[in-house]
């Protein structure tokens, strides 16, 4: 029970990997706020965590708006008491050639994957700040913010922004008693890649260990970045992909 007695927010957390975490950190005792845009997922997502004793609260809203940004603290600290472990998981793939893709496009990308990220840990760093507590932030990053992926430019430039916010954020939120660090995840098989037929069985000729990750890989991971016992570990960035990045084939 690493988590007993704290208070988590988990973004885009309605499927895959973010519902996972959410999962295991309720499993280990944390109180959570479980976010995701779509109504229906997030309050599915929380019922089932709830249903085997978990403590779960579904917010469902867009995790790049400031407004419910706020909300969602305010909600875990007048729910809960406190507010220790954020992990910012939400984020959207465009794809898109290079050479026609759209200002909308690229705009919406770094709205959701850096805006979003940048100000929920703005709001959780000021209300972990006034608890004199510390705590643990985590963003999601990917992969794709390490080696080329055709036609995610804009994806992999946001993702990789992520982990250098990260690593400026140690001269801020360290004299806190904050962390703050990312995880990359590689292939992983979740409910949206699993529509393709063909990805776990391309995924697992690429990965040298032979097969993508599961969801539970990279929470298991997750958790321990936000746990106690990373508590010296912060502006890092930890790749979850079985080795893909050391040879980087590409599926295309």
């Amino acid at each position: 029970m690493r988590f007993h007695k704290k208070v988590a927010i988990v973004t885009g957390a309605g499927q895959g990997i973010g519902f996972e975490i959410a999962r295991q950190l309720a499993v280990e005792g944390a109180s959570v706020i479980l976010n995701d845009l779509d109504e229906k997922l997030a309050n599915t997502a929380a019922s089932e965590i709830s249903s085997k004793n978990g403590i779960c609260q579904a917010m469902y809203g867009d995790a790049s708006n400031t407004t419910f940004i706020k909300r969602m603290v305010d909600m875990a600290v007048k729910n809960y008491g406190s507010l220790d472990v954020v992990i910012a998981n939400a984020g959207i793939t465009l794809f898109g050639d290079f050479f026609t893709y759209t200002p909308e496009a690229f705009n919406r990308v770094m709205q959701v994957n850096l805006g979003g990220t940048f100000f929920l840990a703005q709001a959780a760093a000021n209300q972990m700040k006034l608890q004199k507590n510390g705590g643990s932030i985590l963003f999601t990053s990917s992969v794709t913010g390490h080696q080329a992926h055709k036609d995610l430019a804009a994806y992999g430039m946001s993702k990789a922004a992520l982990e250098m916010l990260a690593k400026n954020l140690v001269i801020e939120l360290s004299a806190h008693h904050i962390t703050v660090n990312t995880i990359a995840p590689g292939a992983t098989l979740t409910e949206r890649t699993m529509d393709d037929p063909t990805y776990e069985k391309t995924w697992s000729e690429l990965t040298p260990t032979g097969r993508p990750a599961y969801t539970s890989d990279i929470a298991q991971a997750a958790l321990f970045l936000v746990s106690e016992q990373a508590r010296h570990i912060t502006g890092q960035s930890l790749i979850v992909d079985g080795g893909w990045t050391s040879i980087s084939p590409s599926p295309f």
